[in-house]
């Protein structure tokens, strides 16, 4: 017979199980911008083409193990990233993240001469009272190196408002020289995204966005429609 304590301790591991959830989609969007800078530059294809956005995830209780890859259909970009994300609330999360988007070794090569970097990143998002977003991403470690060869430290602030539920304002920029974003500190990110679901059937809407947006310190700009699947 199992005791009163084993069953409370049972039900509770099942009850936490049965929360548990995988998730799977993508983004396909008209071209890749992250932060404010463009992705795919390429000197010997079209640059700024279509990407395809993957992502799969695992969520229990407050704690999500995912991985995120992007890859053009050109064939210029290929990224796959892998991040683990603890939501302190509904408004608090810490995300660490291992990015690599270089793959000039092999994937596995985690020591000196790594292509992996990796970030720390706090987020905020406030309720409807005050409609506040904020996200300070640093990198810590990896391949974000200075010309001395030590540590960067590349570190971005981005600080959001939602002025309508469809609509966003934002800016960010990069308080530190960052080597990683291949840019020295200043706004790089400012824009406008806007959300719409269009509707196919009774039970099916295709979700759709738009961000339009200027990095002035590499005096650009784009436009990025995407759609979520």
């Amino acid at each position: 017979m199992i005791s009163k304590g084993i069953l409370t301790l049972v039900l509770a591991a099942s009850a936490t199980v049965a929360s548990a959830q995988f998730s799977v989609g993508t983004d396909i969007v008209s071209s890749y911008v992250w932060r404010g800078f463009k992705q795919d530059l390429s000197t010997t294809a079209p640059s700024q083409s279509p990407n395809i956005q993957p992502y799969v995830s695992y969520t229990i209780g407050g704690l999500t193990l995912g991985s995120w890859g992007s890859t053009s259909f050109t064939g210029t970009v290929k990224e796959v990233d892998l991040y683990a994300t603890y939501a302190f609330s509904s408004s608090l999360a810490l995300t660490l993240t291992d990015y690599n988007w270089s793959f000039a070794n092999s994937y596995f090569k985690y020591g000196s001469g790594t292509d992996h970097i990796f970030e720390a990143t706090l987020a905020y998002t406030g309720g409807e009272a005050l409609p506040l977003s904020a996200s300070l991403n640093t990198m810590f470690a990896g391949n974000d190196k200075t010309t001395a060869g030590k540590q960067a430290f590349s570190t971005y602030l981005e600080l959001g408002y939602q002025l309508t539920p469809n609509g966003k304002v934002f800016v960010g920029g990069l308080l530190t020289d960052a080597p990683a974003y291949g840019s020295g500190a200043g706004v790089t990110n400012v824009g406008f995204k806007a959300t719409k679901a269009i509707e196919i059937t009774d039970k099916f809407s295709l979700p759709v966005y738009g961000v339009v947006g200027v990095n002035p310190v590499a005096k650009d700009a784009f436009l990025v429609v995407g759609i979520t699947l």
